[in-house]
């Protein structure tokens, strides 16, 4: 199903702009330092190609085989240093992305995930953490579609990521409920 958008060229999540969102964490006030950055769910690969042109060096991963293509398609026509590849986001293990990493983005991957599944995700992430890292998620609410499991609230993060804080939630500015959280990994080693 993933795939068909791709191939049509339209899919609906992948608006081939930053969102400013992420833009602020990598460029506004308080900014990151440039380190290790995991995109999940990458689509085309616009925001893994925005991090790499900000000196981040970066790794992003996607499940459909036709979005990685362009992905990687698009990190070579930006001359941006940008390891795409093919992979589940809840089995980072067979992946080939052992981190640490700095900063993890989610650009609706995790709210789209079944239920059993986002534990090995939220394990996946936490295994790959630095110390202090940090992880943007946006990701709808529940019943923004016409499904009984999809969608994501800062209570159910807060429960699946241990180890972590939610520090931020802001509302999206989409006409179903959407949410940006930023979540920060303990700084105790792991």
């Amino acid at each position: 199903m993933l795939e068909g958008y791709y191939r049509d060229g339209e899919p609906p999540w992948d608006s081939g702009v930053t969102p400013p969102e992420l833009v602020a964490l990598v460029e506004g006030t308080g900014s990151l330092t440039p380190g290790r950055a995991l995109e999940l769910g990458c689509g085309t690969g616009t925001n893994a190609v925005y991090l790499a042109r900000r000196g981040w060096r970066v790794a992003a991963v996607d499940l459909v085989e036709l979005a990685v293509r362009q992905a990687r398609e698009k990190a070579d026509a930006a001359g941006a240093d940008v390891t795409v590849l093919c992979g589940d986001a809840t089995r980072l293990d067979e992946v080939g992305v052992p981190g640490p990493y700095d900063l993890f983005f989610d650009l609706s991957c995790y709210c789209g995930i079944p239920p059993h599944r986002r534990d090995a995700y939220a394990a996946g992430l936490t295994r790959r953490a630095a110390p202090g890292a940090r992880l943007l998620m946006f990701g709808y609410g529940p019943g923004a579609f016409d499904d009984s499991w999809s969608g994501v609230t800062a209570d159910e993060l807060r429960a699946r990521f241990t180890g972590w804080e939610l520090i931020d939630v802001t509302p999206g500015t989409n006409s179903v409920p959407t949410f940006w959280f930023t979540l920060l990994r303990d700084s105790a080693p792991v």
